[in-house]
């Protein structure tokens, strides 16, 4: 990598700042259309006074999708990534806007992840400027992945597609290290239905949906396997019309994490035998699929790729490692199309998705430049 950039970069701590405080600053939950595409708009500023080629995908429900580019040597481009949605309502920025105190960032999204699309935008306007990538550069500014990424889903595997490799820049672990596998997830709506009667005078005229419901969380919970990296919570559950009377209804959300791309059909189906079975004489269920993400389970080209990370940290002076987690995130579609991928190259943060949420600012500078140095090398390509 040239002088130019690094040097560039190095100075950069205070403009990252203060773009990360203005996006910060803004409301952008996942169902906030609005909020989100003011987000977008705030980096299609900064991309377009650094001359940068901004595309705009509109989208009817999650914001618009924003997509960046700087060309460079062949075509199978390096792609970085990040969402621009957080889990906070409308208001939050109100309640606790952007801060720094104790050399940490804090404000709603400010490491989950708002701190990482401001380090890729930062990249790409240093090698916009002075040049020395390998391949042609993408920013991938995604709007619905706190949800499951319904409305960029196949935006996210079309640019991934064909790509050298993607950078996801979800926050770094607390202790710096970047994530090298992460769990699938799948979320689900168990819905199921009974009869209602007057829970005294005529109780067993009811099918009590309550009771069956009861019995599948617990079948459902059973599917548990820890040692293979498979978890099933029943998260949230409703339902009943009334104390006196037998339930009609009841509503379970239901939680799947699984580390193995090939443990997913067998697990569904295993629920979907649940779901049918009649618990309770009379009651029926029904099953639907609300969100899903793809494990990233780490390939030969991911593995690969975290190894030529290292070396580009170490450069910058940070030496780390790659872990597992079971949170969910886009990289597990971009790995499962082949493409070589690592995630939370991000700067580092922690407690993500509560309001003590933080971004160590210390990290922003160093955290670019290793990711500056994993583009100018010739990143590995292949599955």
């Amino acid at each position: 990598m040239s002088e130019q950039v690094r040097s560039w970069l190095a100075a950069q701590r205070e403009p990252m700042l203060k773009l990360l405080e203005r996006v910060v600053n803004i409301d952008s939950g996942s169902y906030d259309k609005a909020g989100v595409d003011a987000v977008g708009e705030a980096f299609e500023d900064f991309f377009t006074r650094h001359g940068i080629e901004v595309e705009r995908f509109a989208r009817d429900i999650s914001g618009d999708i924003f997509r960046a580019r700087i060309p460079g040597p062949g075509n199978a481009p390096v792609v970085l990534m990040g969402h621009r949605d957080t889990v906070f309502p409308k208001g939050e920025v109100a309640r606790r806007p952007f801060a720094i105190k104790d050399g940490r960032a804090y404000g709603p999204g400010v490491a989950d992840m708002k701190g990482g699309l401001v380090l890729n935008a930062f990249v790409l306007a240093a090698f916009k400027q002075f040049g020395g990538h390998s391949a042609p550069l993408v920013a991938l500014l995604t709007s619905d992945e706190e949800i499951g990424s319904p409305q960029s889903r196949g935006m996210i595997e079309e640019t991934a597609r064909g790509a050298r490799a993607v950078y996801n820049s979800e926050p770094g672990r607390a202790n710096g290290n970047v994530v090298s596998r992460r769990k699938g997830g799948v979320f689900m709506v168990l819905d199921v239905a009974g009869r209602a009667a007057h829970s005294g005078a005529n109780f067993e005229a009811g099918r009590s949906a309550i009771h069956a419901l009861a019995h599948k969380t617990v079948a459902i919970a059973d599917l548990t396997d820890l040692a293979l990296g498979i978890t099933l919570n029943v998260g949230l559950v409703s339902g009943g019309q009334s104390v006196n009377t037998v339930a009609p209804a009841a509503t379970g959300q239901i939680d799947m994490r699984y580390a193995r791309h090939v443990d997913r059909d067998r697990v569904l189906e295993a629920i979907k035998t649940i779901v049918a079975t009649e618990h309770v004489p009379g009651t029926s269920a029904t099953l639907t699929i609300k969100g899903e993400f793809l494990p990233l389970e780490q390939s030969d080209g991911d593995a690969r790729l975290l190894r030529h990370y290292q070396q580009a940290a170490l450069r910058a002076g940070l030496t780390l490692e790659g872990e597992s987690t079971g949170g969910c995130a886009d990289s597990g579609f971009t790995s499962a199309v082949g493409t070589p991928t690592l995630c939370a190259t991000g700067p580092v943060g922690g407690l993500a998705h509560t309001p003590e949420e933080y971004l160590d600012v210390d990290s922003l500078v160093p955290r670019a430049i290793a990711l500056a140095n994993a583009i100018a090398d010739q990143t590995p390509a292949g599955p």
